[in-house]
């Protein structure tokens, strides 16, 4: 009968290299095998470029929160341009996004319109009109000029404007003024019950809204006042965009084409009309603070008025913006911008 051998530490060692060998085996696979076609997102530290943010609570200015979102949306630019106006900064400086200029001046653009009147508003609805099945994700409906007085920045450059444009913010909200600034506009710069046949100002619309508004929005009310930051530079979603059917862009736009109201006053009133298109009430005035830190992310600065946030805008005393600007001043003295590009 044959002797069993003995157990020895030289064999017990054999035997727990063995079974260490195994344990990291099973270890290896549950990391590298187990885990492909996990569903568990992962989370990057950089801001998200498409998404949605929470709207912060009145006056705290705190930062909006990121969560996460599938999918890329497509943003596209629309814009109303005149043959003397130059765009092309946006292909420079924004090259992600689907470019729509529009000539209203010159039949044979490749993109213009039925007739040039109303100003922006002809080019906004003939956008939408002609695109109603087929629209972008996410649209902003701009003016062409990089330095604008009405751009909401303190260099009235429309460059940092957009770059800090928030579209999560938009994608929430469907329709976004691209202005913040009260001054023009809120809180209530028409009264159409008020002001209906009174003629203040050559640009001012008050005494032909009620009119325009009942023929615009047939059976509803009138309302009382009118308020929105000017200047019609906007955002709005597919989405919002759809939910009126196409034939109400029609016929804002066949409005537009009889109406016999000078091109200034027609546009004016589309101006002060697009928020309640898209579903706003008629006086839309969110404070400056509240829509600094939503429209564009400025959630830091100091607002200790309502209607204005010292630094971000100052009206301009003229309409347009001297040659050499930002570079030259109004006196063509030279000037130091007062806020960066970025």
């Amino acid at each position: 009968m044959p002797i069993p051998r003995r157990f020895t530490a030289k064999n017990a060692l054999f035997l727990l290299l063995f079974w260490l060998l195994v344990a990291l085996v099973f270890h290896l696979k549950s990391e590298l095998w187990d885990g492909v076609g996990s569903e568990t997102p992962s989370i990057s530290t950089e801001p998200p470029k498409e998404g949605y943010f929470e709207i912060p609570e009145e006056g705290k200015g705190e930062k909006p929160k990121e969560t996460l979102v599938a999918g890329k949306r497509r943003t596209a630019v629309v814009v109303a341009s005149q043959q003397t106006e130059n765009a092309t900064w946006l292909d420079e400086y924004f090259p992600q996004w689907e470019k729509n200029i529009y000539k209203v001046d010159d039949k044979s653009a490749p993109l213009t319109v039925p007739k040039n009147k109303g100003r922006e508003s002809m080019v906004y609805l003939t956008f939408i009109i002609d695109n109603y099945d087929k629209l972008p994700d996410n649209i902003l409906f701009i003016h062409p000029t990089r330095y604008q007085w009405h751009n909401d920045d303190p260099d009235y450059d429309g460059l940092p404007m957009l770059r800090h444009f928030q579209l999560p913010y938009l994608e929430k909200e469907g329709y976004v003024n691209i202005r913040c600034a009260w001054s023009l506009g809120c809180p209530a710069e028409i009264k159409p019950l008020v002001e209906e046949g009174q003629h203040r100002a050559a640009v001012h619309a008050g005494g032909a809204y009620k009119a325009a508004f009942e023929v615009m929005f047939p059976g509803q009310e009138v309302p009382k006042q009118v308020g929105v930051s000017c200047c019609a530079q906007f955002a709005a979603t597919k989405e919002k965009i759809q939910e009126r059917p196409k034939k109400d862009y029609e016929h804002y736009r066949d409005w537009l084409l009889k109406t016999d109201l000078d091109d200034s006053i027609s546009g004016r009133i589309l101006e002060y009309s697009w928020h309640m298109v898209f579903g706003k009430e008629p006086v839309h005035c969110p404070s400056a603070k509240e829509c600094y830190c939503n429209v564009f992310g400025l959630c830091d600065i100091e607002c200790p008025d309502k209607d204005k946030c010292p630094g971000r805008y100052i009206l301009p005393p003229y309409s347009t913006l001297p040659d050499g600007w930002p570079n030259a001043g109004w006196d063509k003295e030279e000037r130091q911008r007062a806020g960066p590009e970025e």
